[in-house]
């Protein structure tokens, strides 16, 4: 009843439209309602927009605009313009269920929970039926999860759950307190101190807000760290605010470190010795705040505390830091409480700017200054992996994977593992390709094992392969109108030695030679084959890929040009092709949507090899596999493009589901 009432809304603001048109006066309205009309939709929005910028306080206008985006699919976009139409004229009862119910569809919960309340209030059924719905189903979640908590006091996704239910049923004490407790028992989750943040905010606490994004600022994950900078008060954080955060965030080392340098730039040299003491005491491998409390400690009279510290710093394998502390020791009161921001301040801005060359000359200073800061480590890996001298940066991210804050060395593990490869003399991949069709009832598989062998600067890299290519069923049998049983793969293993390229934008030549030997019988077939292969690949991807941070379109693309001995000397041309919208990540699932687009044909023209095909399919990961690791399900309907020879018809369907899985060492 609710969506009929809403349905007869729309059909009335549609005639209300029409009629407007005949009478309003300004040019680009009346083009708008002209369009609308004629069923031109994205022209109709275009004009709205102009109208309502001559118009920017008509409701009218706006709710018009509001119901074109509905008929185009975009319900966001119609309820940011319901909502100002609101806003405009407060007391339209309908335009305000529109908006909710819109706020409800797209998981604004909270917000629509709000306009119902107020609007059945007054008497209306609709909304107070709507608003039952909504209160109702949030209540029961929060007595369902509030009775895990007493069987589970721990229970990390009860708290959250908990916490969300609670700030959509605008319960914000409540939403605060079990986020507070959720942080605490997953503080590698720092996104949700956003939360608690924007639940304090709410409350007007805007202190206890302050300490959440300074916390949150600090460490962790940069787009979270970047979106708390952002809500912050352009002003440097007060010494009040940071301890605030630190009792929040006791374990959050790059905060507590910086208070100690705050202290330092305030001459505050016993409250700095404190700080660095609980750094050391939370991480005993930070050496570098283990040398700035020796140097700062050698002032007072705990000396046997300060040579400890420093002797910590001595014992280090990283020769750098013994050099400079050995250094500073001859002269203890030299600079070493003397943080030096201005390169660090000059390097970030160069970097934001694009200056790489500036940007390298000011990391290069802060760091031979305190060579022992992870997160100068980590920029001056990256500056250098920008600057294309790779061995450089591996040697920095090798010194930053070493730091004991874990999303440091998390970042700095896999930009080592992802360069290791490329410059390791020798290195050994490993990719396999199962699958099943239904096309062929068959599970097959693909793999190859690859050792490289790296000839210092040459763009050619010698190896050695084996490859292994089967299935499980083996071949078709005699029916469907052939004499003979079609063998579904090669059921090889083969081994090959050959040369490749080094990739140049994505395209690379290779060439092998080796011997098959198959693991199943076949007529007529010998049980080692001599194999001869070789060709060019083009690979290219685009957009947001599958294990990014952010969702949108992407398109892949693959394309081979094989010569194969077996298949009597023939060259094949393969190109396979995915355009797609890869989602945001949910409950730790990554997933991607796209349409296939695939096409082969060979030089010999035999009927099996020239065909394309087309269809829907998905590609998901969740974050706990490896990165190299995702599961594909693919519908496809085939087009022969020969027919001659061909016994099997003129197209084909077939749904395929897999994974991919590959791994360099």
């Amino acid at each position: 009843m609710i969506r009929l009432s809403i349905s007869l809304l729309l059909a009335a603001a549609v005639l209300q439209a029409q009629e407007s048109a005949v009478v309003t006066k300004a040019p680009a309205l009346a083009s708008a309602y002209a369009a609308l009309q004629a069923r031109s939709y994205e022209a109709a929005i275009e004009l709205f927009h102009q109208a309502i910028s001559a118009e920017p306080n008509s409701a009218g206008i706006r709710k018009d605009l509001a119901y074109t985006y509905l008929k185009v699919g975009e319900p966001e976009s119609a309820r940011t313009q319901f909502g100002e139409a609101m806003r405009i004229d407060p007391a339209d009862t309908h335009v305000a269920l529109e908006y909710a119910f819109l706020c409800n569809e797209t998981k604004q919960q909270a917000e629509a929970r709000r306009i119902f309340d107020r609007i059945r209030k007054a008497g209306n059924a609709t909304a107070e039926t709507a608003f039952q719905n909504i209160d109702g189903a949030l209540n029961e979640g929060i007595t369902r999860w509030t009775k895990a908590l007493e069987l589970s006091p721990g229970n990390f996704s009860a708290h959250h759950e908990l916490a969300q239910l609670a700030e959509q049923r605008d319960n914000l004490p409540l939403a605060a307190e079990h986020y507070e407790q959720a942080f605490r028992l997953r503080q590698d989750m720092r996104a949700l101190l956003l939360d608690l943040a924007r639940v304090w905010k709410a409350q007007s606490h805007t202190e206890d807000a302050t300490a959440a994004l300074l916390a949150a600022s600090r460490g962790g994950e940069p787009r979270v760290a970047e979106a708390a900078r952002e809500q912050l008060p352009p002003r440097y954080p007060y010494v009040y605010e940071f301890k605030r955060a630190l009792s929040l965030d006791p374990k959050n080392i790059e905060l507590r470190r910086e208070l100690g340098y705050l202290h330092l730039a305030m001459n505050n040299q016993a409250e700095a010795i404190v700080e660095f003491q609980n750094v050391t005491a939370v991480a005993p491998d930070d050496l570098l705040s283990a040398a700035q409390l020796g140097f700062l400690l050698l002032g007072t009279s705990d000396k046997k505390s300060a040579i400890s510290q420093l002797e910590k710093a001595l014992n280090s394998k990283d020769k750098e830091i013994t050099d400079r502390v050995q250094k500073a020791l001859a002269v203890p009161q030299a600079s070493a409480a003397e943080p030096r921001q201005d390169p660090a301040a000059l390097a970030t801005r160069s970097l934001q700017a694009g200056y790489l060359k500036d940007a390298l000359k000011y990391l290069r200073i802060v760091y031979e200054d305190n060579p022992a800061d992870y997160s100068v480590l980590l920029k001056l890996g990256w500056t250098y992996n920008q600057l294309h001298d790779d061995k450089q940066a591996q040697g920095f991210f090798k010194q930053a994977k070493q730091s004991p804050d874990p999303k440091i060395a998390d970042e700095a593990s896999r930009a080592f593992e992802n360069l290791r490869p490329s410059l390791a003399r020798v290195r050994t991949t490993v990719w396999t390709f199962p699958f099943y069709s239904s096309r062929w009832k068959d599970l097959f598989s693909y793999s190859q094992i690859k050792t490289e062998f790296k000839l210092g600067s040459l763009p050619i890299h010698p190896y050695i392969s084996t490859r292994i290519i089967g299935d499980v069923r083996g071949h078709t049998g005699s029916q469907g109108g052939l004499a003979a049983p079609q063998y579904l793969s090669e059921s090889s293993f083969i081994f090959a030695a050959g040369v490749s390229t080094t990739p140049w934008k994505g395209l690379m030549a290779w060439g092998e030679a080796g011997e098959a030997i198959r693991y199943r019988k076949q007529p007529n077939v010998g049980k080692m084959i001599p194999d001869y292969r070789g060709g060019l690949s083009f690979s290219r991807s685009v957009g947001h890929n599958l294990g990014g941070e952010s969702k949108g379109v992407f398109f892949e693309s693959n394309n081979d040009g094989v010569f194969v001995s077996r298949f009597q000397n023939d060259v094949l041309f393969y190109s396979q092709n995915r355009l797609g919208y890869t989602l945001r990540e949910m409950a730790g699932v990554q997933l991607q949507l796209f349409w296939n687009g695939n096409a082969t044909t060979d030089l010999n023209r035999q009927y099996w090899a020239n065909y394309f095909e087309q269809g829907p399919g998905m590609k998901f990961r969740t974050r706990q596999m490896p990165r190299s690791l995702a599961f594909t399900v693919s519908a496809v309907k085939g087009y022969y493009t020969i027919q001659e020879g061909n016994p099997r018809g003129a197209h084909f369907y077939d749904l395929r589901a897999g994974f991919w899985y590959a791994f360099t060492h």
